[in-house]
């Protein structure tokens, strides 16, 4: 009998798509500065497709972050490309349901300890091999190996033996039930085994996907042409793709504004108003919480070991503020990490902690403080220096003062892995949007066993492992995720701020773009028009 996984998700997330010009009052924001509507894409119809998908043209991207070939297999602020140049084994829909890609069916016992793969034929990487069992088994293994910077190992190390079936059937031996076993599925790119050395140095990008690698010029970008061997008749419909890094805010803008580019995930919140006044772009949000700002607390520094200390940051950001000021209104400000759609979403949870200077002052002296100097990492892009900014002024007023250290994104999230963050710092997490185990188990930040914050507890350990090796999106299930998000916020190692999707600026010449839930591009049906 062929089967889904079954998915812990309920509720139905959104994409909503939103012209620039005219669009004040209807501009999707999650916040509590003010309630409005969304536009879906069924209503809106340059989303819905008022013209016929036409073949040909060069789009060219705008990137704040330039491609980083030692993260190729982690999520960061680089994974656009990947969703370009390969493929997974399944995606979600928009229910959270998983769909196929290069696995088009798949069968489990009921004791979760093992899932059998029926894989697509008539697949071929770009250099002409065919795609195999094989191809899959290395995946796995790959994102097994220590040496790859890889979030989802941990479910990956659940895999403990393979079984073929000829090419294309494969059984997955799993050590025990994994909750989260199709959010690996998404997240592992598929990509050739031959040449994975050279992938992760940046000299050949070989996979599956719908455009082949040319070259990658360091600084400036990506150039990505057609793969006529697309296992997708009639797709893609473009004939390049031109990924440019654009590392100010201005510059980026500019290029989008003039036509120089035709698409963004980049354009920081405080340039919103100036891309909502210009008439041929169009802002697509996608509401299903891919990622969340954070403020970070190395829990080794004194006197950030004291969790009351750690408590008085959360009560001191004004997340409201944060959110209209920083991210232009996109977004929900939260304590928790969990979007909306999340089953481990709840009001109080995202309500626990408010501006409340007062508390902060409270605590802090309670803990023997009434001033603090702190250094404040964050990535040196315009709009994580806003947040890190908004923060620091936050801060000061309950007398924490911070310093500032702008990095650059690559050795921000190489600090991160290694576990070599300073007293605090603001980045954004992802892992959240999809099952609740797979943020405690995969998430650099909250990882149970070795995060960021050099936070340990038995208890959090054990109800993480829970929730991720017993499927159960019920009662039982739920009661879990309150635990793990009881415990986030009560330690408050990691201070939430605000959960956002990511932001699409597009020209209104572009068709067709979508994202998967890993922040990864989806270009198969993409056209100019």
């Amino acid at each position: 009998m062929t089967a889904s996984h079954p998915s812990p998700f309920s509720a139905v997330t959104r994409r909503a798509t939103l012209r620039a010009a005219g669009a004040g009052t209807a501009l999707l924001g999650l916040g509590l500065a003010g309630c409005r509507s969304a536009v879906s894409a069924e209503d809106d119809p340059v989303a819905a497709g008022d013209a016929k998908p036409r073949r040909g043209g060069t789009l060219r991207i705008a990137i704040g972050n330039d491609f980083t070939p030692a993260l190729l297999f982690a999520q960061s602020a680089q994974s656009l490309q990947q969703g370009l140049l390969f493929n997974t084994l399944t995606r979600y829909d928009d229910r959270l349901r998983p769909q196929p890609e290069l696995a088009v069916s798949w069968t489990y016992p009921k004791d979760g300890r093992s899932i059998t793969l029926k894989l697509r034929q008539g697949v071929t990487f770009h250099d002409g091999r065919p795609f195999t069992a094989d191809d899959v088994i290395f995946a796995v293994r790959n994102l097994q190996n220590p040496v790859r910077a890889a979030q989802l190992r941990a479910t990956a190390a659940a895999i403990t033996g393979f079984e073929k079936r000829g090419d294309h059937e494969l059984t997955l031996k799993l050590a025990h039930p994994v909750a989260n076993l199709f959010d690996l599925f998404e997240f592992m790119i598929i990509t050739d085994r031959h040449t994975v050395e050279d992938a992760v140095t940046g000299r050949k990008l070989n996979g599956t996907g719908p455009f082949r690698w040319v070259t990658w010029s360091p600084g400036t970008g990506l150039d990505l042409v057609r793969n006529d061997r697309y296992w997708r008749a009639g797709r893609p419909y473009l004939d390049a793709v031109e990924l440019r890094v654009a590392g100010q805010a201005d510059a980026l803008v500019s290029s989008l504004r003039t036509g120089q580019s035709q698409l963004s995930f980049d354009v920081p919140g405080t340039s919103m108003a100036l891309v909502k006044s210009t008439p041929s772009l169009k802002i697509t949000d996608y509401s299903t919480g891919a990622g969340a700002y954070y403020v970070g607390v190395n829990t080794t520094v004194k006197p950030l070991d004291d969790k009351a200390v750690r408590q008085a940051i959360a009560w001191a950001v004004d997340r409201d503020r944060l959110l209209a000021q920083s991210l232009g209104g996109y977004g929900l400000a939260s304590a928790a990490p969990w979007p909306r759609s999340s089953p481990a979403f709840t009001e109080t949870g995202r309500t626990h902690y408010r501006h409340d200077p007062a508390k902060a002052r409270e605590l802090l002296r309670s803990a023997g403080h009434r001033s603090l100097k702190l250094p404040l990492l964050h990535s040196a892009t315009p709009g994580d220096t806003s947040i890190a900014e908004a923060v620091q002024y936050d801060l000061a007023q309950v007398g924490i003062d911070v310093t500032l250290e702008p990095t650059d994104p690559a050795t921000a999230q190489k600090r991160l892995i290694s576990q070599s963050m300073p007293a605090l710092w603001t980045l954004s997490h992802g892992f959240a949007q999809v099952h609740p185990s797979t943020l405690a188990v995969s998430a650099y930040p909250f990882n149970e066993a070795k995060n960021t914050s050099r936070f340990r507890s038995g208890t959090y350990t054990r109800i993480v492992k829970e929730a991720w090796t017993t499927p159960d999106d019920g009662p039982a299930g739920r009661a879990r995720y309150a635990r793990i998000t009881d415990i986030l916020l009560d330690e408050a190692f990691i201070i939430d701020l605000v959960v956002r999707g990511q932001v699409q600026v597009a020209s209104e010449r572009l068709r067709g773009v979508s994202l998967n839930k890993f922040s990864q591009a989806r270009l198969d049906d993409a056209y100019l028009v």
